[in-house]
């Protein structure tokens, strides 16, 4: 599958697995982490803009696409989640990075710049609440619990079947019809999501990071290195209220509102994104 000419394609062993990495640019090093139901082929409008700024390594999380994905929902949590990018910044030698993630992607950056804030520049977020607010807005906020009730399916057994059914119906919906830019995503894209969600076990891997997620017990939430937020505020998924409060935990914020973007935020407003991070970073 070659879609751009020069990424080198990498199976990097981390954390006692392998993740499947994409590498293409050159520039100080930028980490890309994709959340769900995506894999590395989510950042392929901004990669073409970024690639001449920056090293971009683009691995498939865990349980995603060519990535391993060990059975059981203990090997799912956030603290395993954060080790395989600690490992994956190590093996390759990079020192500090900049980071980037969207969705679950998002939700390891959170927890990964506040452990570990000496192996980051910066840290930039896409429409991934920060834990500890999400949090609350699930126990408190009846519009944000509406809006999460796919989550609540996950966790129930056998919850992820029903992503299967009718040729992945839930699944193109949610990404295919989901995003505003629908122009932006071609039979071509289509197909490689297709191929990456019938790889054995990805549903599953994927499900299994809600079926895990709880806010570790070690993390307060505050985040002290620069951090930049970008909400798409068409997201139907995760609504723009969790942005309230957020500098009640990071010392140093940015927020971008994206107001014409759903959760997809690196489809419909790719220009937008690139221009935060050359920005930001």
């Amino acid at each position: 599958m070659v879609l751009f000419d020069e990424v080198e394609e990498k199976f990097i062993e981390t954390n006692g697995i392998k993740l499947h990495t994409m590498i293409i640019g050159e520039g100080p090093p930028l980490i890309l982490l994709h959340g769900f139901p995506d894999f590395w082929y989510g950042w392929r409008s901004v990669i073409p803009d970024l690639k001449n700024d920056y090293k971009l390594i683009i691995p498939d999380m865990r349980g995603y696409n060519l990535s391993d994905k060990p059975k059981g929902v203990d090997n799912y949590k956030i603290e395993i989640l954060m080790e395989d990018i600690k490992g994956l910044i190590e093996f390759l030698g990079l020192g500090k990075v900049f980071l980037a993630g969207h969705d679950w992607g998002g939700a390891v950056a959170w927890a990964f710049a506040e452990k570990y804030p000496d192996f980051l520049h910066k840290v930039a977020i896409l429409n991934a609440p920060h834990p500890k607010i999400f949090q609350k807005k699930l126990r408190t906020d009846k519009k944000q619990q509406e809006a999460s009730y796919y989550i609540f399916e996950f966790r129930k057994p056998d919850g992820e079947k029903f992503l299967f059914e009718d040729d992945y119906k839930w699944l193109k919906f949610a990404v295919f019809k989901g995003m505003k830019n629908k122009s932006n995503l071609t039979d071509f894209d289509k197909e490689q999501y297709l191929s990456a969600w019938k790889q054995p076990g990805a549903i599953l891997g994927g499900v299994n990071y809600y079926r895990a997620s709880t806010t570790s017990k070690d993390l307060t939430g505050i985040i002290k290195i620069p951090t930049l937020v970008i909400h798409g505020m068409e997201d139907v998924a995760v609504l723009s209220s969790v942005l309230d409060g957020l500098s009640d935990y990071v010392n140093d914020l940015k927020i971008v509102r994206a107001e014409n973007s759903s959760h997809w935020v690196m489809h419909d407003q790719p220009e937008l994104v690139v221009s935060s991070f050359k920005e930001f970073f």
